[in-house]
């Protein structure tokens, strides 16, 4: 990935002009063709692709998934769109054997697949020669970076296997050949073949509701994804699953011993379309269902579109947690709708997202809570500030490589702060007509800002200096403008805080009916060192160690590791070797390695027992750190 460079701001057409007539394509095999940003802060480091040359404008997939063998192959048939003059499309390739390149009539190829350079893999060059579709007939290996294949007893049910994939930001090049770059955009269509006792799903139109033959013990599945997508928004899931309607658009797929609870929590998901349509436009994917996964699935939820996969951790019982499902719905604008041409500009997609995931649970639940959430969020940016070393760390930047949750975090504040400057309906105004500019394009930092100047500041001297645009998009730390609304309900929660850490017992504490994030704010919020007998007092009377609520028991777990308090360790082990949250499991190795020897004895010990159900990608990035940490 690039280095933290200020890019010289570009405005008005310049900063959004596109690849046009040099890349004529004939009508007779005419596609709904996304656009790609020409600017010089839109090209892509951690792609080998050549988009402005050639590139990718759908992909057909024709595979199997092999459980026995744990691989996934077939057939990719990619449309290319080509420069005048240029003879070659560069793809991205992760570990695949290519058994063969051809044209559409079968006629062989030229193609040379490079040398590998880590998790970007290899440049597949194909020579074209005059081809305007290609099929790669490939194999992915069996440890294909993006896909999770899980044994039974890694399953709510312990009786079937299960797979599935999880792409961003680079992994998808890891199960099938693409221009695998947020900036390429490509329609795209599958035939997934699997047992015949499993359902496939994926991040697409159905087109197969109940399957099709396709030999002995097999069934195929077809799909279609007729709007242009970002590569790693293609997802697949293969499992026991069960699906249930939760609104005219919406519903839920999961393995039958998980949809009873699924369903419930998951009650108001129509409900919060509606009320993202209310504020930003309509939902132009057509449905919105959820696939909620088995415990191994690393992150909290992954936007993939028209089917959101989520971590089973959220379900709680009392919906106290949903905000993660807001938070992937609005995804369906910022990310999806508009992608981040470059991971750089990250924060377009998750800082955005952020902010719009709060609006949301402010339209359904009330100020009150989404004030609660935003708090906790000025929380955690506050942290990572200081985790990163303080603010003037390049790592507190927006634009570039931010350290922590810094893309999330300071994104959804600067989105406040320009919400509070310019007002709502201002701001709502222009947010709503930004996502219908920029539908199915990709979008730059620098594209952002001369957007936000055309079309608000307007040569505005004043409320230029005002907003601070450049200080907040290029600048460490957080500028002097920035917005923190503070919730009264934690205010009352510090003051927990404050009583106990000053001796009151936990008895006393008026914690009856605390919600997950007042329940954060306590914990989060004590001092690190505590004594034994507090921890033990905490323990006795609200019964941490064996909660159900990840988010609890999580920030309980760290709180325990960094007093070494050892009655912990049961809950400790429990924890790790069930869950595969990145966001819980990640923080808590962390601890155990600033604890010396007996730390780290014990998160080696934990992640050898644990990492059979981690996916890789969070697997290698604990391997990495405890080899790091000696």
């Amino acid at each position: 990935m690039a280095l933290f460079t200020r890019r010289t701001l570009m405005t008005g057409a310049a900063a959004l002009s596109l690849a046009g007539p040099a890349l004529a394509q004939s009508r007779a095999d005419r596609r709904k063709v996304a656009p790609i940003l020409t600017t010089a802060d839109a090209v892509d480091s951690r792609s080998y692709a050549r988009p402005r040359d050639a590139r990718v404008t759908h992909v057909d997939l024709d595979l199997e998934a092999d459980f026995a063998r744990k691989v996934i192959g077939g057939k990719a048939t990619l449309d290319i769109l080509a420069r005048d003059g240029v003879d070659e499309v560069v793809l991205d390739a992760l570990d695949l054997k290519i058994a063969s390149v051809t044209d559409a009539r079968g006629r062989p190829l030229q193609w040379i697949l490079g040398e590998k350079d880590g998790d970007k893999g290899s440049p597949l060059k194909i020579r074209l020669g005059g081809a305007k579709r290609l099929v790669i007939t490939y194999e992915a290996s069996p440890g294909a970076t993006a896909l999770q294949w899980l044994a039974p007893e890694l399953t709510a049910g312990k009786v079937k296997p299960f797979l599935y994939s999880q792409g961003q930001a680079i992994l998808n090049r890891s199960w099938f050949p693409t221009q695998d770059s947020p900036g390429v955009r490509q329609t795209w269509s599958a035939r997934l073949v699997v047992p015949a006792d499993l359902v496939a799903v994926m991040s697409a139109e159905r087109l197969t509701p109940k399957g099709e033959p396709a030999g002995p013990g097999k069934r195929a599945w077809r799909f279609r994804m007729p709007h242009p997508v970002p590569t790693y928004l293609v997802a697949l899931g293969v499992g026991d699953l069960a699906f249930q309607p939760l609104g005219a658009r919406t519903g839920v797929y999961t393995e039958p011993a998980m949809m009873a609870k699924a369903a419930y929590e998951l009650a108001d998901t129509e409900k919060m379309v509606e009320a993202a349509e209310r504020l930003y436009g309509p939902y132009r994917w057509g449905r919105y269902d959820v696939l909620v996964l088995p415990p191994a699935f690393p992150y909290g939820g992954m936007e993939n579109a028209t089917l959101t996969f989520l971590t089973p951790t959220f379900i709680t019982g009392d919906r106290a947690n949903v905000s993660l499902v807001a938070h992937e719905l609005a995804h369906s604008w910022s990310g999806n709708l508009v992608t981040n041409a470059t991971w750089p500009d990250v924060w377009l997609n998750e800082g955005f997202t952020s902010y719009v995931e709060n609006r949301i649970m402010e339209a359904i639940y009330g100020r009150e809570r989404a004030v609660m959430e935003a708090d906790l969020a000025w929380d955690g940016l506050q942290s990572d500030i200081r985790e990163l070393g303080g603010p003037a760390d390049p790592r507190t930047r927006l634009y570039g490589e931010p350290g922590g949750q810094i893309d999330y975090f300071k994104g959804e504040t600067f989105l406040r702060t320009l919400e509070t400057l310019l007002g709502r309906d201002c701001w709502d105004g222009y947010l709503r007509g930004y996502f219908d500019r920029h539908a199915f394009q990709p979008q730059t930092t620098a594209g952002f800002l001369a957007d936000l100047r055309r079309e608000v500041v307007k040569g505005d001297a004043a409320l230029e200096a005002k907003l601070k645009l450049d200080e907040w998009a290029y600048g460490p730390g957080l500028p002097a403008n920035a917005v923190h609304n503070a919730s009264a309900r934690l205010a009352e929660v510090d003051r927990s805080v404050k009583a106990f850490t000053e001796g009151r017992p936990a008895a006393s504490l008026p914690a009856k009916g605390w919600t997950t994030q007042e329940w954060q704010r306590f914990l989060n919020n004590l001092p690190r060192q505590l004594q034994a007998a507090q921890l033990a007092d905490l323990d006795r009377t609200f019964q941490l160690n064996a909660s159900a609520n990840g988010y609890v028991r999580s920030a309980w777990l760290e709180l325990a590791i960094a007093n070494r308090w050892e009655p912990a360790l049961p809950s400790l082990r429990a924890f790790l070797t069930s869950v595969g949250r990145g966001l819980f499991v990640n923080p808590l190795y962390t601890g155990l390695t600033r604890q010396g020897d007996w730390g780290k004895a014990l998160a080696r010990q934990y992640f050898a027992e644990a990492k059979g159900g981690y996916h890789p990608s969070l697997s290698d990035g604990i391997a990495r750190r405890l080899a790091s940490a000696g």
